[in-house]
């Protein structure tokens, strides 16, 4: 993908995501933003909870998932790094997690996730959830989800959800249009290139969900349609 497309779609996303996380509050009802994704917090009890966990929320928002994983790791004590392109949802985290008293737990970093480094053997749990599709082309993804990896504790668990076969369409007119989101990749090539990078890992779980999602682009109405991929493995303890 050229620079030009690449400033232009991330141009899109800001402005859409932007005007999300200004018009709806954090898990109030009618957007996305209402509740956690349900299977990353059923996942926490597949880990070692007798030691202070270390968790890392990839492309994080205003905090959806990240606030309850926090609330949840309060108990043991831990902690939970977010990461995220945009400014605004990293303020706004921060102002949930002293709104929801996890402010402690939660600490912030602004980075591309498409060139982040995750020093190795450091997390119980990463988190990618709707974030990968955004990395800068294919090969940023095939080289996060190899940082994702490595960056794991043996027993550590990668949850991953991502939107496959992306289109956007014209609400007015019914036309397919130009899809404004960095990376478009088919269901298979998606789940090829996980199962790839993940050899020997245990699979935790593998579902897909078509999904449809109204959004504005430019004052137009769009329908976006995909096939929502979720993936979470763990790694051995015994490294491989």
């Amino acid at each position: 993908m050229n620079t030009a497309r690449l400033q232009r779609i991330r141009q899109e996303e800001k402005q859409y995501h932007e005007a999300c996380f200004e018009q709806h509050r954090l898990y109030a009802k009618g957007s996305w933003l209402d509740k956690p994704i349900p299977l990353v917090m059923q996942l926490i009890e597949k880990l070692d909870n007798e030691r202070p966990l270390a968790f890392l929320d990839l492309g994080c928002g205003v905090g959806r998932n990240s606030i309850p994983l926090a609330q949840r790791l309060k108990p043991s004590i831990g902690r939970i790094h977010c990461v995220d392109l945009l400014d605004l949802a990293l303020e706004k985290l921060q102002v949930y997690s002293h709104e929801f008293n996890v402010d402690t737990l939660i600490s912030t970093e602004q980075a591309d996730i498409s060139s982040y480094e995750i020093p190795p053997d450091t997390y119980d749990y990463i988190v990618a959830a709707s974030s990968l599709e955004h990395v800068k082309s294919e090969k940023s993804f095939n080289k996060v989800l190899r940082r994702m990896a490595e960056g794991t504790k043996p027993g550590g668990i990668n949850f991953i959800m991502m939107n496959t076969n992306i289109e956007e369409f014209d609400q007015r007119t019914g036309q397919k249009r130009e899809t404004y989101i960095e990376v478009v990749m088919s269901q298979e090539r998606a789940l090829a290139s996980l199962q790839a990078k993940y050899t020997g890992w245990e699979r935790l779980h593998l579902s897909t969900t078509p999904m449809r999602l109204e959004i504005t682009r430019q004052d137009v109405p769009i329908l976006l349609q995909a096939d929502s991929l979720m993936y979470a493995v763990k790694r051995p303890k015994e490294a491989t």
